[in-house]
């Protein structure tokens, strides 16, 4: 069972690599580091086991710790204490089988309770190009959760994230950041097996700015009733030194994102260029 919340707050003000190097030495890893035993959990009295009803799917530092967890307070979603928001079975079967075994391998890492709804939230699904075909597999009936924050600023937080867990500087690590921001070339991919009104694409800066109004939009897409938790910000984390970019390598990069982005706006809409100040030209 994880630690009660005030212990777990307290752990988090760690450093990262200070809170793995602790996790590591009891014999514990997370589900995207080797070491991890992809075994499915137990159940406990009165659960059953099954596909997902929710699955996020991204991205990397655009706040889905925090809003998962909001989705977990919702009293019709079970979210068992020991699992973590990100179960990343998929990502590791990309040259691996995939059949019956497997699917129901995927199945028991969802617990539940009957009349409850639970679900994932791994990030990195979005960019892993075998997912999605692998997920209408096993979770057909799925709904599909993905938050996008401004793809620059989202470049800028993840390899600043990165570079303090101890990734190398080279142009590998930097690269490997680059792509996440491509949005809608990943979700094209999941267009292709699942329909558009089973994905619900998040704002993060709109959840930011408006988070009960976002919220109670999400319990709504998941079928769940309204419901409003205490605190809806307590989880946001935006401190941690990020990585300055040179102007002109900003301005790279909003050109190599820009196509990407447009094409977002005419798969989804709703999509307020306004609030991404490094595309906000484009908000007309």
């Amino acid at each position: 069972m994880r630690p009660p919340r005030l212990a777990r707050a307290a752990f988090r003000r760690l450093s990262p690599r200070t809170r793995n190097a602790l996790l590591h030495r009891a014999g514990l890893f997370a589900p995207w580091e080797d070491g991890f035993d992809f075994s499915p959990p137990s159940l406990g009295p009165d659960e059953v086991a099954g596909p997902p009803d929710f699955v996020g799917i991204g991205v990397q530092k655009a706040g889905t710790s925090w809003w998962y967890e909001l989705i977990a307070e919702h009293p019709g979603v079970f979210a068992r204490d020991d699992l973590h928001k990100e179960r990343h079975y998929l990502v590791h079967r990309a040259t691996a089988p995939f059949g019956i075994a497997e699917v129901e391998n995927y199945h028991g890492w969802f617990p539940r309770r009957p009349g409850t709804a639970t679900g994932e939230w791994t990030p990195d699904y979005l960019c892993a190009p075998w997912v999605p075909g692998m997920l209408a597999r096993a979770a057909p009936d799925a709904r599909l959760l993905v938050m996008v924050r401004d793809p620059v600023e989202r470049f800028r937080s993840g390899l600043s994230f990165r570079l303090s867990m101890g990734a190398p500087d080279t142009d590998a690590t930097v690269a490997d950041a680059v792509r996440q921001g491509f949005y809608s070339r990943w979700l094209r991919g999941y267009l292709a097996c699942f329909p558009i009104d089973r994905i619900l694409l998040l704002q993060y800066e709109r959840c930011v700015a408006d988070p009960a109004g976002e919220l109670s939009a999400t319990y709504g897409f998941l079928g769940l009733d309204a419901h409003r938790p205490a605190d809806l910000r307590r989880s946001v984390n935006a401190s941690g030194t990020k990585r300055p970019i040179d102007p002109e390598a900003r301005h790279r990069l909003r050109e190599l994102y820009r196509p990407d982005v447009e094409d977002l706006v005419t798969l989804f809409p709703n999509i307020d260029l306004g609030l991404w100040p490094n595309f906000a030209d484009r908000a007309a």
